[in-house]
């Protein structure tokens, strides 16, 4: 029942789609600026038919239908609502249906929030739109049926991997969603904006508000797979290079690019096709990092499908889309004889696009890397985080300096009136990096850099606040941003430099004695829960120099549907550190193998990381000149 449901609104989806292309080129030979009201209906009955078949398979997973298949492999009874819900969009199928129900919201979002704009740009862009939208369709419908059915209908489901029941990975996908497929309709905009010549601030103003927004949710939404495999995973950091987390990082540098090179755009008339060129690079990354991850070409445990007719579906989309919008951009781009001053805000502002492609460009290669010598050569490589610190590390030290000094630039041509400001800060970040340095301890030269260069953002920008507040033009979005990562890369720093991490094994009363901490395995116990049984073990982690002890308890989780075991770390936070520990059991004997880490700052890195998203979205609700 609930398939044919579910199958019947997304025929009618399509058909609907392939109607609203049909009205929109012929509402293009209506003259007057007004949108046919035929089509907003469309649009809407469109977009309320996606919805609704997406709900569908929601309640599917509620109620355990396993006479669908996407239910059946990926949920079972025993399992608690939250993640029964959560598990519509924790596989491949029910993912793509989250990026159709993004694709079209933002679609009809488009349509009725652009009343003000050219009708031609408007339907274009509608059209575009909705050419991804059948796109999606389609491969739903043929590769992907989220509703497609099992005979004999099974009793009982497979169940969702247990990695993926925790309530941080059931909200990042939609958050990072919402980021990299919300691309899309500044992608459709932009092919608009060449067929129709809307450009200029015009066109800034179609687009800004759709890149501060899935930019903000972009950034939380990596912030939201970060957390999780800090705790979930038993990594015990932040970041990882991981294949995927890496791909979703691709259109996250490109959009950055893009919002400032908007700034030059709207200001001065300047950029407008290195504009469209990363609106895009933004998309087309977006498309890549999900043709890597459907594919099964990457080795990853966010990895959803290992299916080689949905990578060629995806790859083929992705390679027409790219040359045809590259063949578009060619007939209509002409050459730009401006030059910027050197010393100006726009060349600070492009300068902040070049560090931004450097990133892409070394992620990119050091994601795909692998896969090519393994095609070529047969041999397996990986390329990890000593390949992504050596080589982006030294260049954040410049971007830091770069983007402390943009910020209080002026357009066109810049007066060095504020040298004597710029040296005074670089003193203080100076001071600060000596005072940990003799307070703490030794690190390397490239640390220092990492220190003094983040505390320079972080004074420019807080100076910046100050004069902002004097001229009555307190741009507090970019200054809570800008401040944000400045604090971002100096916990990232500090969490680097004093990180301590241990591995040892132990049995039941005994004691592990390293640096200044005594840690003793005091217990171990058998807990029944809801979906799995858990072993947990007891930890007494003494801090000889501050003279207190934590009790700290890992688990080994012992899951039924599907049979699994998971390793379920043990934190222990406050506003300085972070206390870890993961234990996972050595066959055949008593003894345990045991991780413990000490982790400074992590609480700040995740708040700063915050900051900067909340900067975008004050943006999205600022009003030329006005105070916050």
């Amino acid at each position: 029942m609930l398939s044919s449901i579910g199958n019947f609104l997304l025929l009618l989806s399509t058909i609907l789609s392939l109607i609203v292309i049909y009205t929109s080129f012929k509402n293009l030979n209506e003259k007057g600026n007004l949108i046919s009201k035929n089509l907003f209906t469309i649009c809407s009955l469109q977009c309320t038919f996606i919805i609704v078949s997406f709900f569908t398979l929601v309640f599917a997973f509620i109620i355990s239908d396993f006479s669908l298949v996407t239910v059946y492999q990926n949920s079972h009874t025993a399992k608690p609502i939250f993640y029964k819900i959560s598990g519509t969009w924790g596989n491949h199928e029910g993912s793509l249906m989250l990026w159709l129900i993004i694709l079209t919201i933002f679609s009809f979002l488009f349509l009725v929030s652009s009343k003000n704009k050219k009708k031609e740009f408007r339907i274009y862009t509608l059209i575009i739109q909705n050419l991804l939208i059948i796109c999606f369709l389609v491969f739903l419908l043929f590769n992907s049926n989220p509703f497609g059915i099992v005979t004999p209908v099974p009793k009982e489901g497979l169940g969702l991997n247990p990695i993926l029941q925790d309530p941080a990975l059931a909200i990042h996908p939609p958050l990072l969603y919402l980021g990299f497929v919300g691309s899309s309709i500044y992608f459709s905009a932009a092919i608009a904006s060449l067929l129709t010549n809307y450009s200029g601030k015009l066109f800034v103003n179609a687009i800004k508000k759709w890149v501060l927004l899935s930019w903000s949710f972009q950034t939380i939404g990596i912030l939201a797979g970060s957390i999780w495999a800090y705790y979930e995973l038993g990594w015990g950091g932040f970041w990882f290079w991981d294949p995927v987390e890496n791909a979703s990082l691709f259109p996250w540098f490109s959009m950055t690019a893009l919002l400032h090179s908007l700034i030059v755009l709207e200001k001065r008339d300047k950029l407008y096709f290195w504009v469209i060129i990363l609106c895009i690079i933004t998309f087309t990354s977006s498309v890549a990092g999900t043709f890597l991850v459907r594919s099964g070409v990457l080795n990853s445990v966010h990895t959803f499908a290992n299916d080689p007719s949905r990578g060629i579906y995806i790859l083929s989309f992705l390679s027409i889309m790219i040359f045809g919008s590259a063949i578009l951009l060619l007939k209509k781009i002409k050459s730009n004889n401006f030059v910027f001053n050197t010393n100006s805000k726009e060349t600070f502002i492009l300068v902040n696009n070049w560090f931004m492609i450097f990133y892409l460009i070394t992620i990119f290669l050091g994601t795909v890397y692998p896969i090519f010598t393994e095609v070529l050569s047969d041999h397996k490589i990986s390329v990890g985080p000593p390949f992504y610190n050596t080589v982006i590390i030294p260049v954040v030290v410049f971007f830091l300096i770069f983007m402390s000094i943009g910020p209080q630039a002026r357009w066109i041509k810049n007066r060095f009136d504020n040298f004597k400001q710029i040296v005074s800060i670089l003193i203080c970040s100076l001071l600060i990096n000596f005072c940990i340095f003799y307070f703490f301890k030794s690190y390397s030269v490239l640390s220092n850099l990492i220190i003094i260069s983040s505390s320079f953002l972080i004074i420019s920008s807080f100076n910046d606040a100050i004069k902002s507040i004097k001229k009555n033009n307190f741009n507090i979005s970019r200054i809570i941003s800008h401040s944000a990562f400045g604090f971002l890369i100096l916990f990232i720093g500090l969490n680097h430099n004093f990180s301590i991490e241990e591995e040892f094994n132990l049995k039941i009363g005994q004691i592990q004695k390293f640096e200044n901490y005594n840690i003793r395995f005091t217990n171990l116990n058998l807990e029944d829960h809801e979906n799995y049984k858990a072993i947990i073990g007891e930890f007494k982690v003494n801090n000889l120099d501050k003279n207190f002890v934590q009790i700290l308890k890992p688990e080994i989780r012992i899951y039924e549907k599907p049979s699994t075991l998971t390793y379920e770390a043990s934190i222990r936070s406050n506003i300085l550190e972070d206390y870890y520990v993961t234990m996972s059991n050595i066959d055949r004997s008593d003894y345990y193998n045991i991780k413990f880490q000490k982790k400074p700052f992590m609480i700040w890195i995740w708040i700063s990381v915050i900051l900067i998203s909340l900067g975008g979205f004050l943006r999205l609700f600022r009003h030329e000149n006005k105070i916050y």
